[in-house]
């Protein structure tokens, strides 16, 4: 069902969110999907991680997150990976997950205390990367 919605590179990445990714990180992803609107149907009311991409290097996939970091947001972006995990479950092969959740700010950071944030996004799986995507966060 997601399979129509895969594009290749960042195509299915929203302009507005290109520039978060490192201009230097673009070409190691073979394609993308904008996990948030490919599964929005039914699911209107739900939190929905915004990206998952396929990186070609690791061979893995991506998940990435542009959302506004501010420690209120932390929860929420615990949430909506907590759904995505369930939300792609029915679409992927079996051993096939997301390896790498990562969270990008849209806007100016504002997360404090910093340590307590950083520490609840690592007990759930998720790395704040700051304003950028870069190759040091990638698997």
């Amino acid at each position: 069902m997601l399979r129509s919605m895969v594009k290749n590179g960042l195509g299915a990445v929203k302009d507005a969110h290109r520039d978060y990714f490192d201009t230097g990180v673009r070409s190691s992803f073979a394609d993308s999907l904008d996990a948030d609107q490919a599964l929005r149907a039914g699911r209107e009311q739900e939190n929905r991680w915004d990206y998952v991409l396929g990186h070609v290097p690791s061979r893995k996939l991506v998940g990435v997150e542009p959302h506004s970091a501010e420690s209120s947001e932390v929860s929420t972006v615990i949430r909506k990976r907590e759904a995505a995990l369930v939300q792609l479950r029915q679409h992927l092969r079996d051993g096939v997950s997301v390896s790498t959740w990562l969270w990008v700010a849209s806007g100016r950071v504002h997360l404090l205390p910093l340590e307590e944030a950083t520490r609840r996004l690592d007990q759930n799986g998720i790395k704040f990367v700051g304003r950028r995507v870069m190759a040091k966060h990638l698997p």
